[in-house]
């Protein structure tokens, strides 16, 4: 088998054993975030999102990247087709509980992930959010996953998405719920899903990396995606995040 066969194998697997999480309802991305979103696939069968915060470093979810198995980067050329790429180190956040994670509460759930080698420069490191005012009600934000574009159907994962979104509930420092103001959670909008597991959510005024997707559910609260996509704050873990670049090597801004 050849590793371009192997590597689109894997990802089929991968797609195929998740349940239905991913950026429903969305259209390919534009290329704004092309330059900062990765897929990073797991030998356990995971699948998630991350984005390039230094050259050879990719902040992701703590939940993406749990022990006990191997992670590796999906590199896709300019004819799209696929490599994988090793990952030397992973450092999820000490915090970090999964056990509250799955009941859809707040906790530190970021990881860094060390690259054996830089990403090219088609890839650009995301800016990450420093000091800023309160997350409000009704922000805009924009969420960009490889995660599939239909619940259910693995063939549409491993292409970029972008969602527009919006805050809701009682956002803070602790824990963010974006919406489709379209549907504002009473019907199926666009949202994360299968694959959107650490994806980069960017501030829309200014395109600041703001938190990465943790969770999300169907309208309602209902199983599945294109409800509510739970975001977990940067600003809270910034100082985290770039403590531990600069202890990998791989400092950021």
């Amino acid at each position: 088998m050849t590793r371009h066969r192997f590597v689109l194998g894997l990802l089929g697997l991968v797609l195929a054993a998740l349940p239905a999480r991913a950026m429903v309802a969305t259209p390919p991305d534009d290329g704004t975030a092309a330059r900062h979103a990765v897929l990073l696939v797991g030998s356990r069968g995971n699948f998630c999102t991350g984005t390039a915060i230094a050259r050879d470093l990719v902040l992701t979810a703590a939940h993406c990247v749990l022990p006990g198995a191997d992670y590796k980067l999906v590199q896709f050329d300019a004819a799209r087709q696929p490599a994988l790429k090793d990952v030397v180190q992973v450092v999820r956040h000490p915090q970090f509980d999964m056990n509250v994670l799955n009941r859809h509460r707040a906790t530190a759930d970021v990881a860094l992930v060390k690259l054996a080698a830089p990403l090219p420069s088609s890839f650009a490191p995301a800016h990450l959010v420093g000091t800023r005012g309160p997350l409000a009600v009704g922000e805009h934000f924009v969420v960009s996953g490889f995660g599939v574009a239909v619940r259910g159907d693995g063939k549409t994962g491993g292409t970029l998405r972008t969602a527009q979104l919006t805050a809701t509930g009682r956002p803070g420092t602790l824990q963010l719920r974006l919406v489709d103001p379209k549907g504002n959670n009473t019907r199926p909008g666009a949202g994360a899903c299968t694959g959107d597991s650490g994806a980069p959510v960017f501030a829309a005024s200014d395109f600041a990396l703001t938190g990465v997707v943790s969770w999300s559910t169907g309208p309602n609260g209902s199983a599945g995606c294109g409800g509510l996509t739970g975001v977990t704050p940067l600003m809270r873990y910034r100082d985290w995040i770039v403590d531990t670049a600069r202890a990998l090597g791989s400092p950021v801004p």
